[in-house]
């Protein structure tokens, strides 16, 4: 998987001076856009885009310290409509002009090309099962979000709360199955770059009310992991290890498709030994 985000990388660091879509970077990881766009996110802590502008800007600045070059031609190389845009940009990203720049006078900022060194990891066990698991329904309560600039970080944790203040999961832990509350990822839209988030418990004798929605989790084989600890934090870290640790040395893949956290009807989110489960639809690797 490693290899793959580094293949994509060299992929875009050949054309940075040319047009460049993030499609085409994904297809160099053989990945989908939304799958890879949040690989590399959570692998780097940058988006693609951002990458792309930053290091966009950083060529144009080595160029204008080096070379007698025109804003004009810096804006078309690098992908600006107009040289007022690239100067702009250029400006937000240095402090400078590219005008003060050329004199020499002033520092930019450098941000240098994305490398990643082979680390040997696993001195923290990670916990973990394989589950084989039939299809199931789930009922609760759905959101549309998106990824574009990390909106879905913003707006499943305003979901969770709004309706945790309700009282709306509360009023369903009577009905609530072995899984507790159910977070799901559902329906990805790689054209528009949204998916649905679903909170709800497993469906069973009762029956949704008006304000609810139904969804068929598939049958799947399952990475089932525990993120110990605070929600907010074990959640994050434990989702970056399964992809930076766990997927490169375990002989799995991911298998498309839904995703889902699970959380004890009882927990306090906030304490050290609180367990989400993290559950993944894997397959073998080819």
């Amino acid at each position: 998987m490693i290899h793959l985000i580094m293949d994509s990388i060299n992929y875009m660091e050949e054309r940075l001076d040319q047009p460049l879509q993030i499609e085409e970077v994904a297809e160099a990881a053989c990945m989908s856009k939304f799958h890879y766009q949040r690989l590399f996110h959570m692998l780097t802590g940058i988006a693609v885009a951002e990458y792309i502008r930053k290091r966009r800007l950083t060529l144009a600045a080595e160029e204008f310290m080096t070379k007698q070059v025109k804003v004009i031609d810096a804006a078309v190389k690098y992908g600006y409509e107009t040289p007022e845009s690239f100067a702009k940009a250029f400006k937000r990203h240095h402090g400078y002009t590219p005008a003060a720049v050329k004199t020499g006078e002033y520092t930019v900022k450098a941000y240098p090309r994305l490398s990643f060194e082979l680390q040997i990891k696993g001195v923290e066990p990670m916990h973990y099962r394989i589950v084989e698991k039939d299809s199931f329904l789930i009922m609760g309560r759905r959101l549309k979000t998106t990824t574009k600039n990390s909106q879905n970080k913003q707006d499943i944790p305003a979901f969770w709360k709004r309706v945790n203040q309700e009282g709306w999961t509360d009023s369903l832990a009577h009905a609530a199955g072995e899984l507790g509350y159910i977070g799901v990822c559902a329906h990805f839209d790689e054209t528009l770059e949204t998916f649905d988030y679903i909170i709800g418990i497993e469906q069973g004798e009762e029956e949704p009310d008006s304000t609810m929605t139904v969804e068929q989790i598939p049958a799947s084989t399952w990475a089932v992991f525990q993120a110990k600890g605070p929600v907010e934090t074990a959640v994050h870290s434990t989702w970056t290890r399964i992809f930076t640790e766990w997927f490169p040395a375990s002989g799995y893949e991911h298998a498309g498709g839904m995703e889902m956290e699970t959380y004890p009807l009882d927990g306090e989110i906030n304490s050290p030994d609180h367990v989400t489960l993290i559950w993944i639809p894997i397959r073998k690797q080819s």
